[in-house]
């Protein structure tokens, strides 16, 4: 048994696994068990194989099969260039929530020492992302699941960053270290899956969990709560950044605009779908 032969199989196997990748899935996963890259799988070369090597393959392979995501095998995910800590209980970090971060720091890279906020935090990932690009900006984070907020936590100290806070909380009842101060900028990926829809996402989305998908009956419970609660703790021209569901671009605009923000906009993601509303308080 060799790296090759073990990368062949395993890619065949995960051939009849719908919306998988096989071919980067299977090198991802022989890197976790073998520490070669995919160069070493395109070189030509190969290697012995142990059977224990073999059978934690075969291991990963087999909860693969079986729904885990990929991420939660691997037990990390890049996002905006930084390695985060995932596993269950924790969603995520998805490319499209990129945009999110990139647009929070459009807005907050040309002012002096910003304050940032981040709801819904889950890993980390977001205000990490924004501590690291913004050395002079203090980030605080906000999460309330305690299964995340340890993967947060941990992804902090991982990063090694002095500027971003990690604090537990509700974001429907915000502490007062969290409302004490005026943010420039306040960014946020909440729930947004209809509740009745949660049955029909693919099996490896339903691994993740509940608290960080379930939007209530038509998605909109948090767009309903949060430009309330944030349009006091931003400064006079601060930005509200809110990821959304592709098809809730009109209805999270108008919950903005009702909230009184100004400049309201939705932004497209890569795939020219509505994944942003920003607001501004005048």
């Amino acid at each position: 048994m060799t790296v090759q032969s073990l990368y062949r199989e395993v890619r065949q196997a995960l051939g009849d696994l719908p919306g998988a990748d096989p071919a980067f899935e299977s090198a991802l996963l022989i890197e976790q068990v073998f520490g070669v890259g995919r160069e070493f799988l395109f070189s030509g070369r190969d290697a012995a194989a142990s059977p224990e090597n073999a059978a934690a393959l075969r291991a990963l392979c087999a909860r693969r099969l079986n729904g885990e995501p990929l991420q939660y095998l691997l037990g990390e995910w890049e996002f905006f260039g930084l390695p985060f800590e995932v596993g269950p209980g924790v969603l995520i970090p998805r490319p499209e929530t990129e945009l999110l971060a990139e647009q929070a720091l459009s807005f907050a890279r040309s002012l002096h020492a910003p304050l940032l906020l981040d709801l819904c935090s889950g890993s980390g990932c977001i205000p990490i992302a924004l501590g690291h690009a913004l050395p002079a900006a203090r980030v605080w984070g906000a999460e309330l699941s305690a299964e995340a907020f340890a993967y947060f936590v941990r992804n902090l100290q991982r990063s090694g960053l002095k500027n971003v806070t990690p604090v537990q909380a509700d974001v429907f009842a915000l502490p007062d270290t969290l409302t004490c101060r005026l943010y420039d900028v306040i960014t946020a990926n909440p729930p947004y899956i209809a509740s009745g829809a949660l049955e029909t996402l693919q099996k490896e989305v339903r691994r993740e969990p509940v608290l960080a998908l379930d939007g209530g009956p038509d998605g909109l419970d948090f767009y309903r709560q949060l430009p309330g609660i944030c349009l006091p703790l931003l400064r006079p021209g601060g930005a509200l950044l809110l990821e959304i569901g592709d098809e809730q671009g009109a209805a999270v605009s108008a919950l903005l605009r009702e909230a009184g923000y100004h400049a309201v906009r939705i932004l497209q993601d890569f795939f020219g779908l509505d994944r942003i509303a920003a607001g501004v308080r005048p």
